[in-house]
């Protein structure tokens, strides 16, 4: 007789090395995944009333479980490639731009297309160093803006967001 905690459910889940694989699989260093893996990922995304794709909580998982951080879609489809997971960067590109439609993630424009993507949602603000690419938050109460424009008809001001750009001294 089996007891209901020793049944296995074939579920998919994307591996950190050798591609997807199933649950239960035991990868090479003896690492098994089990749905508690993603379990944190995977009810952000079905939250926001996102699909919890492999792809996409592979790469939820990469973004939302380290900590704050920014991105790009070419950072992130590296990353994604060096841990065996197999995703285009047609799709890290539409997966983020998903994620920040939900909002899981910030779109950080920085130049005319160059975006970095935040996991850090609050408002803030950041800095960006020319020089190295380097973006940094900025907490929202270190920056004061005294006086807004009148938004034109029919808008209002949703947002304020300050970049702050930096360049090495002396350069």
């Amino acid at each position: 007789m089996t007891s209901r905690a020793n049944q296995t459910k074939q579920v998919l889940f994307p591996r950190r090395r050798g591609g997807v694989g199933r649950h239960g699989d035991d990868e090479e260093d003896g690492e098994v995944l089990t749905s508690r893996t993603y379990s944190g990922v995977l009810e952000r995304l079905r939250a926001a009333g996102l699909r919890p794709t492999r792809q996409r909580l592979a790469l939820a998982k990469l973004l939302l479980e380290s900590g704050p951080r920014h991105v790009t879609a070419e950072e992130l489809f590296h990353e994604a490639r060096t841990a065996g997971i197999p995703v285009s960067l047609a799709t890290v590109y539409n997966t983020l731009h998903q994620f920040t439609t939900v909002g899981l993630l910030r779109e950080v424009v920085v130049d005319m297309g160059q975006s970095y993507f935040d996991t850090n949602t609050s408002h803030h603000h950041h800095f960006f160093d020319e020089t190295t690419g380097a973006l940094t938050d900025i907490p929202d109460d270190d920056i004061e803006i005294g006086r807004l424009p009148t938004p034109p008809l029919g808008s209002e001001i949703e947002r304020v967001e300050v970049i702050v750009r930096l360049r090495r001294a002396g350069a």
